[in-house]
């Protein structure tokens, strides 16, 4: 394989690099997600791969505490445009899809090694997670 791909990997993770498995600490698998970026006609112009963690495998308490998401109710919503219109202010639209993609973790997190780079003389050792 390509020598720089682990380097690609560790920054992917945000991680100092491989450590042995912590004692009595959850570790997540990961897993990777692919996708085709396609042009007008439906070509393949580029192939994209995202390495994710399996967060679902957690338990909170012991693995995270409560987190929480600010999201407006849709009543709220409706209150601020019939508000807005009212006044007749002008409404600017925003979406940020990775909002919170790229926070520092508060929890230690860890994560195996991903399939197909799995360091073939040290199988057992796990990354820790810096960022989310």
């Amino acid at each position: 394989g390509n020598p720089s791909q682990s380097d690609r990997i560790r920054r992917q993770l945000e991680s100092d690099g491989e450590i042995y498995r912590p004692l009595c600490k959850n570790v997540i698998n990961m897993k990777w997600l692919w996708k085709n970026k396609l042009d007008e006609e439906n070509t393949v112009i580029r192939n994209k791969s995202r390495l994710v963690a399996k967060g679902y495998a957690q338990n909170e308490g012991a693995d995270f505490e409560e987190s929480f998401a600010p999201v407006a109710r849709l009543e709220v919503v409706r209150l601020f445009f019939a508000y807005a219109a009212h006044k007749s202010f002008i409404v600017y639209q925003i979406d940020v899809k990775t909002t919170f993609l790229y926070g520092p973790l508060k929890e230690e997190v860890y994560v195996n090694q991903p399939d197909g780079y799995v360091d073939p003389y040290h199988p057992d050792k796990v990354y820790r997670l810096k960022k989310a």
